[in-house]
C-alpha cells in the first residue's frame, strides 16, 4: 500500500503504521457502501488500506453535498472516536474499499504507547484543515474555471503519477462528483473541463486525467 500524500500513515515511520494496522480488523467495502452515517452515535473509526470513498453531508433541501474525498492511508471517524461526537458526515465507497477497523479504546491506546501516531494524527488533521481553508476562500473568490484548475492541480500535487504523455491522476470521481466537491452544477465543471481540453491542458478518460501541461494549470489555479 502506497499512502496518499498527507494521509495519516504517510507521516508514520513503519513500525507505528505496522502497529496501528494490526491494532484493529480488517473489513472489505463493496462499492458504492456506506462506512460510516452521519448522525450516527457509533464509536469506531476506519483505515483506509485501499480503495476511494466520499465524503458528504446532506443539505437541509435534500441534496447531498460532498467535500472531501479520501484514499489509502487516510483515518475516517477519528474525531468521533477522540471525543465520543455523533457523525457530522456520510462515508460512501467509491470503489470496493478495504479498511482496518478500530475501536475507540484500541485507537486511543495505540495513541498513548506509540507517540509518534498522535503526532501524524495532528499532521493529518492539519492537512485537513488548511484544505477546508482553501476551499472556503477559493469558493468566494475564484470563479469556476479557476477553482476547477486549483483542485486539479493540487490532485495533481498530491497523487499524481509522471509519465512520458504528462501527469496521470488516477481518479475514481464523475464529473458530478467534482461538481458537487466544487459547490457546482456538473454543466459548469463539464464547461471547464471542455476548455481545459481546448487548450491542451488536459487529456481525460475513464476514471483518469492526464494533464499535459502542467505549468499551464498551475498558472490557471491562480486567481
Amino acid at each position: 500500500m502506497q499512502p496518499a500524500r498527507g494521509s495519516l500513515l504517510s507521516y508514520l515511520p513503519e513500525a507505528e503504521r505496522e502497529h496501528l494496522l494490526a491494532s484493529g480488523i480488517k473489513r472489505v467495502f463493496a462499492a458504492d457502501e456506506v462506512l460510516i452515517r452521519e448522525d450516527d452515535p457509533s464509536d469506531f473509526l476506519h483505515l483506509i488500506v485501499d480503495g476511494w470513498v466520499r465524503v458528504s453531508t446532506l443539505l437541509a433541501d435534500g441534496r447531498e453535498l460532498v467535500y472531501a474525498l479520501r484514499g489509502p492511508g487516510d483515518v475516517l471517524g477519528e474525531l468521533a472516536a477522540l471525543h465520543g461526537w455523533e457523525r457530522t458526515a456520510s462515508v460512501r465507497s467509491v470503489e470496493p474499499t478495504t479498511v482496518v477497523q478500530l475501536t475507540a479504546r484500541q485507537f486511543q491506546a495505540c495513541l498513548r504507547k506509540r507517540p509518534e501516531i498522535a503526532i501524524g494524527v495532528i499532521k493529518s488533521l492539519a492537512v485537513r484543515l488548511r484544505e477546508a481553508e482553501r476551499a472556503r476562500v477559493g469558493a468566494v473568490a475564484l470563479d469556476i474555471s479557476h477553482r476547477l484548475a486549483g483542485h486539479l492541480a493540487r490532485l495533481m500535487a498530491e497523487r499524481g503519477r509522471p509519465t512520458a504523455d504528462g501527469i496521470v491522476i488516477d481518479a475514481p470521481f464523475t464529473q458530478e462528483e467534482i461538481a458537487n466537491q466544487l459547490g457546482a452544477s456538473r454543466r459548469a465543471v463539464a464547461r471547464a473541463m471542455a476548455m481545459l481540453r481546448a487548450r491542451g491542458v488536459l487529456v481525460t478518460g475513464r476514471r483518469r486525467i492526464i494533464v499535459g501541461r502542467p505549468d499551464v494549470l498551475r498558472s490557471l489555479a491562480r486567481p
